[in-house]
This record gives C-alpha cells, sequence and structure tokens, in this order.
C-alpha cells in the first residue's frame, strides 16, 4: 500500500485548495492510502537551530512525511510567492530528511494566470531540500468555489479524472512501483 501526505497550504476554512486534496482522497484507489495533513495551523514559527522535539507540532508533521511515501501539497498563492503558512512548514524541513529524494508533487486549482508564484517557490524550495519533484504529478486543475459542494467536495468530472492522473503518476515514483 502507498501512503501519500497531502499538504493543503490554506488555512482557510472552505479552500478550495483543500477540498480539492479532499476530493483527491476520496477519489483514490483501494492501493493508495492517503492522509490529509491537518497541523498547519499549529506549527509554530520556524526557529533556525531549534529541537524540533521541543514542538510537538513539528515532531507530528516530522512522523507524517517519514510514514509517508509520497507528499502532494495543494497551495494557494499569495502575494506572489507562497503563504507563510506552507512556507514555514518547508522551512521545519531545512537540514533534515523530512523531504529528501522523497517523491513530491504539487497541484495547482487557481484559475490560468494565477499561482506560477507558487508553483515557482515550491520548485526551488523542494529542490534545495532534496525533494523528487515528479514532475508528470504536477499540474494544475482549476477549481472555483462554486466547484465545491456541501460535502466538501469537487463534484466535477473532469477534475475527478485528473486527479486520478496526479495519484497515478505519484503512486509510479514511489518505492515498490
Amino acid at each position: 500500500m502507498t501512503r501519500i501526505l497531502l499538504i493543503s497550504g490554506s488555512t482557510r476554512d472552505g479552500s478550495t485548495n483543500t477540498a480539492a486534496l479532499r476530493t483527491i482522497a476520496a477519489v483514490a484507489p483501494p492501493s493508495v492510502r492517503t492522509e490529509l495533513y491537518a497541523g498547519l495551523r499549529e506549527l509554530p514559527a520556524f526557529v533556525p537551530g531549534a529541537d524540533p522535539a521541543e514542538y510537538p507540532a513539528v515532531s507530528a508533521l516530522r512522523a507524517e512525511l517519514a510514514a509517508a511515501d509520497a507528499v502532494l501539497i495543494c497551495t494557494p498563492e499569495y502575494a506572489g510567492t507562497l503563504p507563510g503558512s506552507i512556507k514555514n512548514l518547508l522551512d521545519w524541513t531545512v537540514g533534515t530528511a523530512d523531504l529528501y529524494e522523497k517523491p513530491t508533487a504539487w497541484l495547482t486549482v487557481a484559475v490560468p494566470g494565477r499561482g506560477g508564484g507558487a508553483e515557482a517557490t515550491l520548485s526551488t524550495v523542494l529542490g534545495y531540500v532534496g525533494a523528487q519533484i515528479v514532475e508528470s504529478a504536477c499540474t494544475r486543475l482549476p477549481v472555483l468555489g462554486a466547484d465545491v459542494g456541501d460535502d466538501g467536495l469537487v463534484g466535477s468530472a473532469e477534475f475527478r479524472s485528473g486527479a486520478r492522473q496526479v495519484l497515478a503518476a505519484l503512486v509510479a515514483h514511489t518505492p515498490g512501483e
């Protein structure tokens, strides 16, 4: 069984990024176990040289990353780059092996013309920490707020088909595949 950690870069309730990841979890095949990371709001500001054991939220993040075979990030773009919350999460992985050689991809749900700054920053930071960026799984599947149903999932057949393709591309790069 392949385990994929899903990380939303949004802390906003009703986020289309989080809805997209919930939908990916819902359409995952039985051979793929997904886990939606829920600790973004609890992560303390990154402190270089700090002992992560002093921060339970950081220890929990590191445990989830260690248990994952792959990581999928879906984040909005704020002010032309990543939101501070997701950059903070990634900063906690600098100098560790948390993402080193781990298959990692991102999904952009922004409409065309938006999100490029977040993608560029993810590429830079993930490259810096040595993540194995799975280019074939990095994609754009736009989602509008109106696309999210009362169940918190994206109902579009086109999105769901694209989500399955993202998962398949990411799983193809995990150990044992």
